[in-house]
């Protein structure tokens, strides 16, 4: 698909989670269906009629087990955040339809303990998982996605 092909096509609506615990790590999964390091923060798409509050919640439990009674929504950006995919992958995901995402994004307190957290779901999504310092995020996720997390970081940087 051709960058010019690309541009044409919408973007995904989805929501992204900044997992924060009691010391301030976030929570980063790696790519299950990735052989190079890919961590990313939970995100998925928004199913239709559901918004994306109850969306991000739902995400959340699907690649994590963390339930919503052990999460608070402390804030969320004020507007959609949107990336577009390289080209080589755009052709591959979600059948060509999209040229990428557009993100809304919310920082949820995680008020559990590292036991509640399961990621071997009947859809499992991270190979593994840790809590990574915030200043360290950037510097670990896949790049095309970089601008999006410098993006989600400096809108909840006061309240990490």
């Amino acid at each position: 698909m051709t960058p010019e092909e690309l541009e044409k096509l919408p973007y995904r609506k989805n929501v992204g989670v900044m997992l924060v615990n009691a010391e301030g790590g976030v929570f980063v999964g790696q790519r299950l269906d990735s052989q190079e390091p890919a961590w990313q923060m939970p995100q998925g798409g928004i199913d239709k009629g559901e918004e994306p509050r109850a969306a991000a919640l739902r995400e959340l439990e699907e690649e994590t087990g963390v339930s919503q009674d052990l999460v608070t929504i402390e804030a969320e950006t004020d507007s959609w955040i949107a990336y577009d995919l390289p080209p080589e992958i755009a052709s591959r995901i979600w059948k060509g339809k999209y040229r990428g995402q557009k993100q809304k994004w919310y920082l949820m307190r995680f008020h559990g303990q590292d036991d509640q957290v399961d990621i071997a779901l009947d859809h499992q999504e991270f190979s593994e998982w840790r809590w990574l310092p915030a200043d360290q995020l950037v510097a670990n996720i896949v790049p095309f996605k970089r601008a999006v997390y410098e993006q989600v970081i400096a809108a909840f940087e006061n309240q990490i």
